[in-house]
């Protein structure tokens, strides 16, 4: 009897692990045979699965690992060695070492197979390069070339230096290392955790009341504010698509510009109703496909038509040194906004498979490293070509869209400008999609949390809807929230600059004075500053230009 007892339980083939306290030892429904016959014999009963209430929002649980684990405990007996005939089943396989030394095995969360980020975990790098360039492009990219009518260029025989392209360059390689950041603190192999969500990782490590303090609004902001921002564009492009298309031949009644952002978000709703993230793969890499043709068209056209006369490159020079610093500020603010979509970098790589031969930060930074590369040829000869064209001489509403209508709306040919206006169209459709499905994410965790089951199809149906008409309804009823966009803007700048940067530093605590301690408090606290600053800027802009107060009527 004694020596029945003296068995071990084989995790993998070269891996034994001695178990004192088995009573602390959740493990699988699905007992290898050898296992089950032992446990029957010495009267071992499996009860049945118990579900972890404690925390039941899948906004802050993080999970373990991409496939359900069942978290069960089985009565303690002296079973010690048992030899498995086949290898580790394909779901025993948690991240890290630590846990599988300790054999702790955590219960997938049911709930986060019901939400849209993380309901589909099949994605891939060329999914996550899609979502990258969609969310990553974006009509601020367009004003690129304003700014650099503050910072100009400075020429000499050989060489053209800008301040403009110096900024412009920094800030990119800034961005990319904190998404970098991100991608890897995704999952963590210390503790085995997934933080599918950018909030869910704030709270996670510096709790609710800093999360709710210096996070849920900007992330917010970044979700909703942008949807509200692609119905104004969306609406404003297909008034000017028809307008093209019809010209002053066509005698039908035109619809009036609140009608277009109606057409618009009706579009938008329609397409919102696919089920998750991964679902919205194709229309991401649409919605890639035309950002990358209109910011090819604008600097193309822009560079082929030539300089207009008169153009001048000395950067502007503004009545007072006050108005001039804020300036300046303005241009470094218009270069940091260009660049977005940190928001959605967690949830972009919740949707992928990760265990621990195939962590899924390596094909998510494969895909961000194609389409920041793809995102650097479309802004900077954007932003390069569109100067050299315009110069002082391009709108500062608007930008290269505008300057595109202004200087060559009568020598370029109709198809050229029509599909211009088209791409904008559906890129801002596509986007509508990726920058929602946060916001449709935390509406169903509510009903979900709640009730404890999923959502039901009709009312995801009803909540997304409500959701789109809401936005629409803020672009009618508040047209000159645009005013707003530096000020609000600076608020949403640290989720880019700064947070990731101080996420590194509090969960990794590298070594005191090292360089990555260095390097992280140096980025961290200068982009906190450039928060603060643009806000102050944008105070300061609001309360000089003063703003126009229009309430339901959108120009």
């Amino acid at each position: 009897m004694e020596k029945s007892n003296q068995r071990e339980l084989d995790i993998h083939d070269d891996e034994f692990i001695e178990v004192d306290d088995f009573s602390a030892v959740p493990v699988s429904t699905a007992l290898p045979p050898e296992i089950d016959s032992a446990a029957q014999d010495h009267g071992a009963s499996a009860p049945p699965m118990q579900t972890d209430q404690s925390n039941p929002s899948g906004m802050s649980s993080p999970s373990l690992s991409e496939k359900p684990l069942l978290n069960l405990s089985i009565v303690p007996v002296n079973i010690c060695r048992v030899t498995p005939r086949s290898h580790t089943p394909n779901f025993f396989t948690p991240l890290g070492s630590p846990i599988r030394r300790a054999i702790q095995l955590t219960k997938f969360d049911p709930q986060d197979a019901w939400l849209p980020i993380t309901e589909s975990r099949n994605g891939n790098a060329y999914y996550a390069a899609f979502h990258s360039l969609c969310s990553g492009i974006g009509i601020p990219a367009l004003v690129l070339p304003v700014s650099f009518t503050v910072l100009g260029w400075y020429r000499n025989l050989t060489t053209i230096l800008t301040w403009g392209i110096i900024s412009l360059t920094v800030a990119f390689i800034w961005q990319l290392y904190t998404l970098w950041l991100l991608v890897k603190l995704h999952e963590s192999k210390e503790t085995g955790m997934r933080y599918s969500r950018y909030l869910q990782l704030f709270s996670s490590t510096f709790g609710d009341k800093m999360k709710n303090i210096f996070a849920v609004f900007p992330i917010y902001y970044l979700s909703g504010g942008t949807c509200c921002a692609l119905i104004i564009v969306g609406g404003s492009s297909m008034k000017l698509f028809y307008e093209i298309l019809c010209g002053h031949e066509c005698t039908s009644k035109p619809l009036t510009t609140v009608e277009w952002y109606l057409v618009f978000t009706c579009a938008a709703v329609v397409l919102s109703q696919l089920p998750n993230l991964n679902s919205i793969a194709g229309v991401s890499l649409i919605g890639a496909i035309t950002a990358i043709g209109y910011c090819t068209i604008m600097w193309l056209v822009a560079v082929t038509e030539g300089r207009l006369e008169g153009v001048s490159y000395d950067p502007k020079k503004e009545n007072s040194n006050t108005a001039m610093i804020f300036s300046i500020l303005n241009s470094l603010g218009i270069i940091a906004f260009a660049f977005k979509g940190h928001n959605l970098t967690l949830e972009i790589q919740a949707t992928m498979p990760s265990s621990d031969k195939k962590p899924s930060h390596v094909p998510m930074w494969r895909g961000v490293k194609i389409a920041y590369f793809i995102i650097a040829l479309c802004l900077f000869p954007l932003a390069i070509g569109g100067y050299w064209a315009y110069g002082h001489l391009i709108p500062p509403n608007g930008g290269m869209l505008t300057a595109i209508y202004q200087y060559h709306g009568r020598d370029t040919s109709k198809f050229i400008l029509a599909l211009t206006s088209l791409f904008i169209v559906v890129n801002a459709i596509s986007s509508f999609q990726i920058f929602g499905m946060p916001m449709f994410d935390d509406m169903e965790s509510k009903y979900i949390t709640r009730f404890n089951k999923p959502c039901p199809w009709w009312l995801r149906s009803i909540s997304r809807a409500m959701f789109g008409f809401g936005c629409f309804f803020i672009g009618v009823a508040i047209p000159f929230l645009g005013s707003f966009a530096g000020l609000i803007g600076g608020i949403a700048i640290p989720i880019t600059f700064a947070y990731p940067c101080f996420l590194w530093l509090k969960i990794k605590k590298p070594e005191k004075f090292s360089f990555m301690w260095l390097l992280n408090w140096t980025l961290g606290l200068l982009g906190t500053a450039l928060s603060v600053i643009l806000i102050t800027a944008g105070i300061y802009v609001v309360i000089d230009t003063g703003i126009q107060v229009s309430f339901f009527k959108p120009q």
